[in-house]
């Protein structure tokens, strides 16, 4: 499978080539369950685009489009964050869910994947040629794309809020993508304009 390939029109979206190579590297490390996989395994909380086979793709292919419509498209929000901010924006998008069924498979959604995500990359630098800096921004932005849901079945708090304006926007981007009403359509898994 051709990873790049499956998201080249979101990888499109960033500007800066260095961060362009870097979402290349990023998504090649990506698992291949994850172009395969729903984006919810009981169907609960996302729209029908996102479910059944290859959902989990379209999820994100929707998350960067609401992105990038806000980011490059929109002046009241894309004001907001320098050229740089929103690519490395888009990559935290593009990654957010990277690892929804853990590193090793699992049959559900794994709830803190968005803390296994960030370790992932981080743990994967030396393959990038990102600073610190950046790293940190794409981890911290993934770490925190579940808002308000932080706490776990057992009602422990697992993960962290979105403090930040780049948080936040990482966080509505996701929030937007998995309402029900939100259904995008699709065709061979491309969004329809």
């Amino acid at each position: 499978m051709d990873k790049i390939r499956e998201l080249k029109k979101e990888i499109s979206y960033i500007k800066n080539d260095r961060y362009r190579k870097n979402a290349e590297l990023l998504v090649n490390i990506l698992p291949s369950y994850f172009f395969k996989v729903p984006a919810s395994s009981t169907g609960k909380y996302h729209p029908a685009s996102s479910l059944g086979d290859g959902g989990l793709l379209r999820h994100t292919k929707i998350v960067v489009r609401i992105g990038y419509e806000l980011l490059y498209r929109n002046n009241t929000f894309g004001i907001s964050f320098s050229d740089d901010e929103k690519d490395l924006i888009i990559i935290s998008l593009i990654m957010h869910d990277g690892l929804k069924h853990g590193i090793i498979e699992s049959e559900y959604t794994v709830f803190e994947h968005p803390l296994i995500m960030a370790k992932y990359i981080r743990n994967n630098k030396d393959k990038l040629s990102l600073t610190d800096e950046e790293i940190n921004f794409i981890c911290d932005n993934i770490k925190t794309h579940m808002g308000q849901w932080t706490t776990d079945y057992k009602g422990n708090k697992v993960l962290e809020e979105p403090i930040n304006k780049y948080q936040k926007i990482v966080h509505l981007c996701d929030f937007l993508a998995s309402r029900k009403c939100m259904d995008i359509k699709f065709v061979n898994d491309e969004i329809i304009d």
